[in-house]
C-alpha cells in the first residue's frame, strides 16, 4: 500500500519518518496525539523500521534491536561465569586435563570437562556470542547514527508550531515592540551561555553540546575495537599464556613459538628468623628468588626429532618476582619454584635374563627421550611416555602431570630371538613405582625374558632447582587498550555534556518557543528562564515544563 510521507511545508520524508525532516510537524499517528514528542532520533526514519522487509532487513531488524543486545549480554555474562566455576585448562602447571578434573573435582568436575567448560574462553559457542555482540553493536549503531546525522547535519530554523508546542519545555506569550529586535537580543543573551545560533527573521534556533550526541556511538566505536582485540587473541601467535618448568642447567622449548629457554642457575634467599614476626619464627619463607634466564631462538632442525635444533642466544635476563624476561612481545615471568632434586635422565641396561649379557648402558631422559635406542643386537623403540603414570578409569594408561613423578616407558624391543613385530615392554624408572604398579605383571612373558634396570646411582641423573615460569605473549593488548579508552572517551562525552536546542518564533507578535535536551531538564529550563530574565520576562523555570505558562 502506498504511504504518503510528504508534509505540508512541502518537504518529502522517507517512509517511516514520525516528524517531518524539515519543518518538524508531527506526521501519522504522532499527530493525532497532544504528548510531548518523542525526540531520540528527531523522528527520522530508520532501516529498522522499513515496511515490507526483506530477509537481510530481518536479519538487520534483530540485529538493531538493543533489547536483542541486552539479552546477548546478559548470556555472555553468564556463559562467562560458567568458566570460573573451576579453573581452566590452560591455568594449572600439570596434570591431565582427562584426569584432572574428575580427581579434584569429582562427579561435577568430570561433567564439567565433559560439557567443554574448562575451554569456556576458547570455545566456538563464546566466540560465536562475542561475535553476535560486536554485530550487534555495528548495526545498531549504523541504524542510528546516519539518521541522527541526516537530521542534526540540516536543522530548518523556523519549525512548525506544533513541534514547538509539543516540546517538554514551552514558553508562549504576547511580545509588544519590534519582534526581530526582540529576537536578536534574546540570542546574544543565549549566545553569552554557550549557545550557538542561527535566525531567520522572526524564528531563531540556538544549539549548544551536540558533540555529546555521538558519546554513545564512540563508545560503541571503542567496544567493537575492543571486540575485535578480544578476538584477535585466537590468531596464532597473537595470544600464549603458559607455564614451563624449568629445571636448572637444561633449554626448554616454548611450544608454539621458535623459542628456547634456559635456566643457567637459581638462586633462593629466605628470611632468617630474626626477620620473621614470632609466629612464623622456624618457618622458610622465601624473600628473594632469581632464575638467570637465556632466551635461545631456534635457527635450524627445529621441530626435528632426530636432530639437536640450532640455537642462538637473543636475550638474557634475571628474572624475579614482577620482573620478567622480555622480548619482541614475549614476556617470561617468575611463578614459582621447586627445591627438591627431580630426575632428570637415567642410564639402565637390557639384561637378558636367560644369558645373562647386559647391554647397553643408553641414557634415557625424562623430558626430552630419543625415539629409539640401540643396545647391543636389540633395538627399543619407544612407543608412548607417561610422566605420571596412573591407570584410568577406563582401564587404559594415562598420566596425571607434567612433572616425571612417576615417570614410565612404552618400548617396543625388536631382535634375535623375538616376534618380527617386536615385544611390548612398559619400564619404570624409579623402583618404588616397579612395585607400585606390578611392573613384571603387567609385561607378563617378556618379563622372564627381559629386564631394564638401573645397575646404581651413578647412572641416576638428578637436577638442581626447578623454576617454574609464565610465559605470556599477547599482541592484542594495545589494541584492547586503545579500544577501553576510545571507549571511555564516549562514556565521559555521553554522561558530562548535554545537546540542548531552543527554537523559537514570533507570530503575530506571538512569541513561541519550545526547547528539548537528551538529559538534565533542569540545566535546560535554567537556561531558557535566564535568558528571558535578561529581558524582564520574569518565569519560574519550573512552570516551564509541560507546556509551562502560555498566557
Amino acid at each position: 500500500m502506498f504511504q504518503n510521507t510528504k508534509c505540508e511545508c512541502g518537504h518529502q520524508n522517507h517512509v517511516g519518518t514520525v516528524l517531518c525532516e524539515y519543518c518538524g510537524k508531527p506526521l501519522g499517528e504522532e499527530s493525532l496525539s497532544e504528548e510531548p514528542l518523542e525526540m531520540r532520533y528527531d523522528g527520522v526514519a530508520r532501516r529498522s523500521q522499513k515496511a515490507n522487509p526483506s530477509w537481510i532487513d530481518r536479519i538487520w531488524n534483530f540485529f538493531s534491536s538493543v533489547k536483542i543486545a541486552v539479552y546477548l549480554i546478559v548470556i555472555t555474562l553468564l556463559g562467562s561465569t560458567l568458566g570460573t566455576i573451576y579453573p581452566q585448562e590452560s591455568t594449572f602447571l600439570s596434570g591431565d586435563p582427562t584426569t584432572y578434573y574428575e580427581v579434584n573435582y569429582g562427579l561435577p568436575g568430570k561433567i564439567y570437562y565433559a560439557l567443554g567448560l574448562s575451554r569456556t574462553y576458547e570455545s566456538w559457542w563464546f566466540i560465536t556470542l562475542l561475535v553476535m555482540i560486536g554485530t550487534s553493536l555495528v548495526i545498531c549503531s549504523l541504524d542510528r547514527v546516519l539518521p541522527l546525522y541526516r537530521a542534526l547535519n540540516k536543522q530548518s530554523i523556523r519549525k512548525h508550531l506544533t513541534f514547538l508546542k509539543r516540546q517538554r519545555v514551552v514558553f508562549t506569550r504576547d511580545i509588544p515592540g519590534d519582534p526581530e529586535e526582540f529576537v536578536e537580543k534574546l540570542g546574544e543573551q543565549l549566545k553569552r551561555k554557550g549557545y550557538r545560533v542561527n535566525r531567520d527573521g522572526t524564528a531563531l534556533l540556538a544549539e549548544k553540546g551536540r558533540f555529546s550526541r555521538w558519546g554513545p556511538y564512540i563508545n560503541h566505536i571503542g567496544l567493537i575495537l575492543f571486540l575485535l582485540a578480544v578476538l584477535a587473541r585466537s590468531i596464532p601467535g597473537w595470544y600464549m599464556d603458559s607455564y614451563v618448568t624449568l629445571p636448572e642447567g637444561e633449554a626448554v622449548e616454548i611450544k608454539d613459538t621458535n623459542y628456547y629457554i634456559k635456566n643457567e642457575k637459581f638462586t633462593v634467599q629466605y628470611y632468617t628468623d630474626d626477620e620473621l614476626p614470632d609466629e612464623l619464627k622456624g618457618t622458610l619463607r622465601a624473600k628473594l628468588y632469581e632464575t638467570k634466564a637465556v632466551l635461545y631462538e631456534c635457527t635450524a632442525y627445529c621441530g626435528d626429532l632426530t636432530r639437536e635444533p640450532e640455537l642462538k642466544e637473543v636475550h638474557r635476563h634475571d628474572i624475579i618476582v614482577n620482573d620478567p624476561l622480555s622480548y619482541k612481545g614475549l614476556h617470561a615471568y617468575q611463578f614459582d619454584f621447586d627445591e627438591t632434586p627431580k630426575l632428570k635422565a637415567v642410564k639402565p641396561v637390557l639384561v637378558d635374563k636367560q644369558t645373562g649379557e647386559s647391554y647397553g648402558p643408553f641414557e634415557l631422559s625424562m623430558t626430552n627421550p630419543e625415539i629409539s635406542y640401540q643396545v647391543g643386537p636389540y633395538t627399543l623403540e619407544l612407543r608412548d611416555q607417561f610422566m605420571e603414570f596412573a591407570i584410568g578409569e577406563n582401564g587404559k594408561p594415562t598420566t596425571l602431570s607434567r612433572e616425571p613423578n612417576a615417570p614410565a616407558f612404552f618400548f617396543l624391543i625388536k631382535g634375535p630371538g623375538l616376534p618380527k613385530e617386536g615385544e611390548s615392554y612398559l619400564y619404570f624408572p624409579r623402583e618404588i613405582d616397579k612395585v607400585r604398579f606390578s611392573q613384571d605383571q603387567i609385561n607378563r612373558d617378556i618379563a622372564d625374558r627381559f629386564e631394564i634396570k638401573v645397575g646404581s646411582m651413578e647412572n641416576v641423573v638428578l637436577s638442581g632447582a626447578t623454576t617454574f615460569l609464565n610465559i605470556r605473549v599477547d599482541t592484542a593488548i594495545p589494541y584492547v587498550w586503545v579500544g577501553a579508552a576510545i571507549s571511555m572517551i564516549g562514556l565521559i562525552l555521553g554522561f558530562y555534556w548535554q545537546h540542548r536546542r531552543i527554537w523559537l518564533r514570533i507570530d503575530d507578535g506571538k512569541l513561541t518557543l519550545g526547547a528539548h535536551t537528551n538529559k538534565n531538564w533542569f540545566g535546560m529550563r535554567g537556561d531558557v528562564a535566564s535568558a528571558l530574565r535578561k529581558l524582564d520576562i520574569v518565569v519560574e523555570p519550573k512552570s516551564l515544563d509541560n507546556g509551562g505558562n502560555k498566557t
